[in-house]
């Protein structure tokens, strides 16, 4: 299959792939907003995607995504390393006009890997998971407070500034691949290059911004409660 046995299909996997993953941080972004207007409407939307059928389904959906995304990111790097072969330890400049996000995409991934593992650690776990085993206490607030959990979370300076370096390296990692997913599927030539470039640079700091007012936001409330 073309998908898995061409570097194209590789990189048109990895660029659908990482496009529906845009579109559902942007969704999560907008619903974590939500919090600053009203608590109690966060955790309706909180009850509303807990462990019914349909959110059970976006997540296995979205789980296999972001698997897919992790896998043809990985295999991608390896297989262009094994090209290069010791070529690129004869490198001794940065090649000009290549960002640094594209030169580090492979460890900006791995952060952003481990960011995801706190994440869930922190709120998913404590939140759909335990209504999918039937236990309601494997979080301190039970299992659609997700207001509650928010600001216990970001009360404690350390989760804030790991969440921060989280979000500055997701947006290192957005910006690059915003652009790359769109020239790999065909929909970038020399008049929208750097279009699309630009976009990609605003969209993926409104995304990481509306994450990052959050935390700022109930780390500060902690201090004045």
């Amino acid at each position: 299959m073309w998908l898995s046995n061409s570097s194209i299909g590789r990189k048109v996997v990895m660029s659908v792939t990482g496009i529906a993953l845009v579109l559902f941080l942007t969704f999560h972004m907008s619903m974590n907003l939500v919090a600053l207007f009203s608590e109690d409407a966060y955790n309706m939307v909180c009850e509303f995607l807990g462990a019914n059928w349909y959110a059970l389904v976006a997540t296995v959906a979205l789980a296999a995504l972001f698997v897919i995304h992790i896998i043809y990111a990985f295999w991608l790097t390896m297989m262009n390393r094994n090209a290069r072969g010791s070529e690129r330890y004869a490198v001794t400049q940065k090649p000009k006009n290549v960002e640094w996000a594209s030169q580090n995409m492979l460890v900006l991934g791995i952060i952003v890997i481990l960011g995801l593992i706190l994440h869930f650690a922190n709120f998913w776990y404590k939140m759909q998971f335990a209504e999918i085993i039937g236990d309601h206490f494997l979080g301190e607030y039970g299992p659609t407070n997700g207001a509650a959990y928010i600001a216990s979370t970001f009360s404690q300076p350390v989760y804030v500034i790991v969440y921060l370096i989280w979000l500055i390296a997701l947006w290192f990692h957005l910006t690059h691949g915003f652009w790359s997913a769109l020239q790999t599927l065909g929909w970038s030539n020399k008049i929208w290059f750097e279009r699309w470039k630009l976009i990609g640079n605003v969209y993926s700091t409104l995304v990481v911004l509306g994450f990052a007012v959050v935390v700022v936001i109930y780390f500060f409330k902690s201090l004045c409660c």
